[in-house]
């Protein structure tokens, strides 16, 4: 089932389908917030923004709004 980055919940392990471009800065993409990899949703901020990830054993903080723009698929445990 495809949903969006923002709709993982703590601890969940998912792959990257697809992200709009446009709405992506270049700095995750260079991180390797790409299509095929591997993240984790490590903590969210108090008010709920930003949200805190690991990606490709990079730690990176990701705007909820920049969240919304990227679709995952949950991993199966």
């Amino acid at each position: 089932m495809e949903i969006n980055l923002s709709q993982l919940k703590k601890g969940e392990r998912a792959t990257i389908l697809d992200f709009n471009i446009e709405e992506i800065p270049l700095k995750l993409l260079e991180m390797g917030c790409l299509p095929g990899n591997s993240i984790e949703l490590i903590q969210i901020a108090p008010l709920g923004d930003p949200l805190y990830y690991c990606i490709n054993d990079a730690h990176v903080a990701i705007r909820l709004e920049t969240a919304i723009e990227i679709s995952i698929i949950k991993e199966q445990i």
